[in-house]
């Protein structure tokens, strides 16, 4: 099973992915089932070393499996109740908040947004043309490399946000091509908003969470308060604070909830429990655009089930359907780190379901962590040794061709290069997503810190070299 929705961060993960370990080979068959599920969970918490996870299995309308396990941010014991951050698994709840208002006539699913939301306008004559459809497939032309996404973030709400993108362009003709931009789910939210005449929060308490009796579920930590998630450095996590951004509200990524709510979620997504909408909507939201195998929140797989990921910086998730057998799985993490352990074990509770074994959990953070940290430590070992002898370097270097010199010092620079180059290459890996400085000190935190370290380093001995060479080279003119 490939994820094909991209993670919010993925570039990252990419760069580090070459140093992991390969997860043991399955077993030939696995059981499903309560104790199957349970197993292979308590070895995979163990072996990623996660703090905070919980996970749901459903089969029709029943849900089979539900746990937590760790701590939270608090100390307390992660349970099937504990309320976290799902990130862009949200993208899904826009798209039936929609979809809901669709089957009631009150939105037109294939009409453009802006004759439904005259408040949408963009600097791009071709954003008249973007319909409702093409914001939840991502096929509007919105993509983070024509939106400032970084100026989206100071949103105070949906209306301000949708306000916020007059000065903005589209990167392609509308429906003719996908990229994946939060700018699309949350003009969808504020849609719902102006269609239902009600704050995007109290229209999914009363039409999804209120029906389906979510009762932990909210788009406001006001609402539903979930504790800190958590960045691993070198192998200790450390709590904190998410990063500053448009979450309160957001249909990209506000969504808050538990593994026993989710589980009421995936039952509805596969066409059983209490329905939302009927099964042409269902149907309509599962359904890939033309231009890309992605339906409306969800990615469509090549087996016919349909996944999402969601990643915060710190916070991760992923949730599955199979609307052929009826089963669905949905993992929340309260770690964010270099490996994405949701959606391995999504994955792992997907293959049990099948009666298949998953692979055997691997220790990928861990190994990934373990070399950035001997490089960060080598980086500024031989910073150390080469600030020492810098004066001996110069010495040498004295009187010698300038250009000579000049290209001794180039190998120092470099990773202070690579170091500053560092945000558009996770932007460049990940398909043009907009990465600023500061998401980079969070899941990213032990690869930041270690090129951080390589380029202090770096710099210090070119410096170190540059202050010695020069009093070297006074010396031999006055000897002179």
């Amino acid at each position: 099973m490939k994820p094909k929705a991209p993670k919010v961060f993925g570039a990252a993960l990419a760069a580090a992915a070459v140093l992991a370990l390969p997860a043991a080979p399955a077993q030939a068959q696995a059981d499903a089932g309560p104790e199957a599920y349970d197993a292979y969970l308590t070895d995979l918490v163990a072996a990623s070393g996660v703090p905070g996870l919980s996970a749901v299995v459903v089969h029709g309308d029943e849900t089979v499996f539900a746990a937590g396990y760790g701590a939270d941010s608090h100390g307390d014991p992660v349970t099937e109740h504990t309320p976290m951050r799902v990130a862009s698994l949200s993208k899904s709840f826009t798209a039936m908040a929609v979809m809901i208002l669709v089957e009631e006539g009150a939105i037109d699913l294939d009409g453009t947004v802006a004759a439904q939301l005259p408040e949408f306008a963009m600097a791009d004559p071709r954003a008249a043309e973007v319909t409702v459809r093409q914001l939840l497939d991502q096929t509007s032309g919105f993509a983070d490399t024509t939106i400032d996404v970084v100026e989206l973030e100071d949103a105070t709400s949906l209306e301000d946000y949708v306000a916020r993108l007059g000065d903005d362009a589209l990167a392609a003709d509308p429906g003719t091509d996908w990229a994946y931009c939060n700018a699309n789910a949350n003009v969808a939210a504020r849609l719902v908003e102006v269609a239902s005449g009600k704050p995007f929060a109290d229209f999914m308490r009363e039409r999804v969470f209120g029906p389906l009796g979510m009762d932990d579920s909210a788009t406001r930590d006001e609402d539903v308060e979930p504790g800190l998630g958590s960045n691993s450095l070198f192998g200790l996590w450390i709590a904190r604070e998410e990063a500053h951004g448009f979450l309160d509200d957001s249909g990209s990524g506000g969504i808050i909830t538990s593994a026993d709510d989710m589980g009421r979620w995936l039952a509805t997504q596969n066409g059983h429990g209490t329905p939302l909408v009927g099964a042409a909507g269902l149907e309509a939201m599962h359904t890939p655009s033309a231009v890309q195998d992605y339906g409306m929140g969800w990615s469509v797989e090549s087996d016919g089930t349909l996944a999402h990921s969601g990643n915060l910086m710190t916070y991760n998730a992923a949730q599955w359907i199979d609307p052929e057998t009826g089963y669905g799985v949905a993992v929340m993490s309260t770690g964010a780190g270099l490996a994405d352990v949701t959606w391995a074990a999504m994955e792992g509770l997907a293959a049990i379901t099948a009666g298949e074994a998953p692979a055997e959990p691997g220790r990928d953070r861990q190994v990934i962590e373990l070399v950035l940290a001997v490089v960060a430590l080598a980086a500024l070992g031989l910073g150390a040794l080469g600030v020492a002898r810098s004066r001996r370097w110069a010495e040498r270097r004295a009187g010698r061709r300038a250009w000579a010199t000049a290209l001794r010092m180039v190998p120092l620079l470099v990773p202070a290069v690579l170091f500053a180059a560092y945000p558009a290459g996770v932007s460049f890996i990940s398909g043009g997503r907009t990465v600023p400085w500061p998401q980079l000190f969070y899941f990213a935190l032990p690869l930041t810190v270690t090129l951080m370290a390589a380029a202090v380093a770096g710099l210090a001995v070119a410096v170190a070299r540059l202050v010695r060479l020069r009093s070297a080279v006074r010396s031999v003119g006055s000897a002179a």
